[in-house]
């Protein structure tokens, strides 16, 4: 995987937590860097750890999978990208933007919701036999950034962000998807 298709994963992989940040800052009376740096590390850190186990499970069923990788590659990603696209659409409001509590248990939840999808996006990076550590490195720090970020957006802001990053990195990873397909089919 190029570096460029790499960063474009990391970003489209990161907009959950980012629309997620968001409405953090949106939630947070009272935001500063302390607290920018703590939602960034839960979301970046939980960002760059799921796609290592993704990676990790599924380096065990590569000799058996390898002439069909294209296509699972193609398929979780479109899937997941049809899943950010299909919530960016919706109407409803984000559920986290009443809850202001950065407490251990918060974070967790949030930051596991916002990076399922990261640990398929480690299965597909077995497959393609993607350098995991400058994988879950970009991804991790990407994530760490725009989460940071979007605690500040959210709050001077407001939502108005959220369903354009949903949808933006649902369109990324399906585009990515197809990419490898096509790259592997032969066509580019």
């Amino acid at each position: 995987m190029d570096t460029f298709t790499l960063i474009t994963c990391a970003l489209g992989l990161s907009m959950d937590a980012f629309a997620v940040s968001i409405c953090k800052g949106l939630a947070l009376k009272k935001i500063d860097f302390k607290k920018q740096l703590l939602v960034g590390l839960w979301f970046g850190g939980f960002q760059a750890l799921m796609p290592l186990i993704g990676y990790l499970l599924g380096i065990n069923f590569t000799d058996y999978i390898t002439s069909i990788d294209h296509w699972i590659a193609f398929i979780l990603l479109g899937f997941i990208g049809l899943n950010m696209i299909k919530e960016s659409l919706q109407k409803d409001e984000c559920e986290e933007c009443g809850d202001d509590s950065l407490s251990f248990k918060s974070m967790l939840i949030l930051a596991i919701a916002t990076s399922i999808d990261a640990l398929a996006v480690g299965i597909t990076f077995a497959f393609l036999e993607v350098n995991i550590v400058t994988a879950v490195s970009s991804i991790g720090i990407i994530t760490f950034v725009l989460s940071a970020i979007g605690v500040k957006v959210g709050h001077v802001f407001g939502s108005r962000f959220k369903s354009k990053a949903e949808l933006a990195g649902g369109i990324v990873l399906i585009l990515l998807g197809v990419k490898i397909l096509l790259e592997h089919l032969g066509i580019l």
